[in-house]
């Protein structure tokens, strides 16, 4: 489900990350051409540019930022590098060669980004989760986020103390029909009362509000929408951790665009150097309050 609601590296870093990320382990200037994913061998909209798409206005906590006067960008401005997709679109760029300089942000509208055709990105990143039908038309790179459940209670109840998911089976959870939620809840969750199951979202959020549930458990994207934007009055007590195979996020781009691999080495290398696990703590985890409920 996706409803719509850094970190900089130094010139040595930068260099360093670059050569890892493209060369393999080889430190001769020869390598990173031998990949294919040097800056001059990259299939690119505009030469020696990164294009990089994502929706208008940017919302919290994906992008951060205020937009400068005159800006075209609304709520957040993704040249700051701030927010979780701002900062991993930064890293990514900084892996593949890229000074923050090279970066051009473009509007580009979700429902757009995945349709088939030719694309003014080079890639999009902007909450896209990965879905068969979608990846016909388009390239997805592996996951830079992969989607937990969340755990949403008005504030100042007692489920907002929860630390642990054992401390949260106690309460009476709400839940819409049919979805990923649902099933979080009754197989891993497995509260000692029965979960209220609704129809629809809008009921989920009514009952919230009337007190017939503690805590409603949603994705951790739409638990920001929620509590930003329709019931303000909430607050995430926390996300649950991954269990099984969860529904990701990816960066979208043309199909058959040999850029797609060059990205995922990229993410390959940030997650095995620890950084993207960084950036979702300190602009997921900390900044936007949602720890692990472990």
């Amino acid at each position: 489900m996706r409803l719509k609601p850094i970190l900089l590296l130094g010139a040595t870093a930068l260099l360093a990350l670059v050569a890892s990320g493209c060369g393999g382990g080889s430190k001769k200037s020869a390598a990173p051409k031998s990949s294919g994913c040097s800056v001059d061998q990259l299939n690119l909209v505009h030469k020696g540019q990164l294009t990089v798409g994502t929706d208008n206005p940017a919302f919290p906590p994906w992008f951060g930022g205020t937009p400068p006067k005159g800006s075209t960008w609304k709520v957040s401005d993704p040249n700051s590098g701030q927010g979780f997709e701002s900062a991993v679109a930064y890293a990514v760029a900084g892996k593949l060669g890229f000074k923050k300089g090279d970066v051009h942000w473009v509007v580009v509208p979700f429902e757009q980004s995945f349709k088939p055709g030719s694309k003014s990105f080079d890639f999009d990143i902007n909450q896209i989760s990965y879905t068969p039908a979608r990846a016909k038309s388009v390239d997805f790179s592996d996951s830079y986020y992969d989607v937990n459940q969340a755990l949403i209670g008005l504030k100042g109840t007692p489920i907002t103390s929860a630390k642990t998911s054992a401390d949260v089976k106690k309460y009476k959870l709400g839940v819409q029909i049919g979805t990923t939620s649902y099933a979080y809840v009754t197989k891993n969750i497995k509260p000692s009362q029965q979960p209220s199951v609704y129809n629809t979202s809008s009921d989920v959020n009514s009952g919230l509000k009337a007190h017939q549930i503690d805590g409603i458990v949603v994705d951790l994207p739409t638990a920001f929408y929620i509590t930003a934007v329709q019931i303000p009055q909430a607050t995430i007590v926390g996300q649950f951790p991954t269990v099984g195979t969860p529904e990701h996020f990816g960066m979208v781009l043309a199909k058959g665009n040999s850029l797609t691999s060059c990205v995922d080495k990229a993410l390959a290398s940030l997650k095995s150097a620890g950084t993207i696990a960084k950036i979702q703590q300190e602009w997921l985890s900390n900044k936007a309050s949602a720890p692990v409920l472990k």
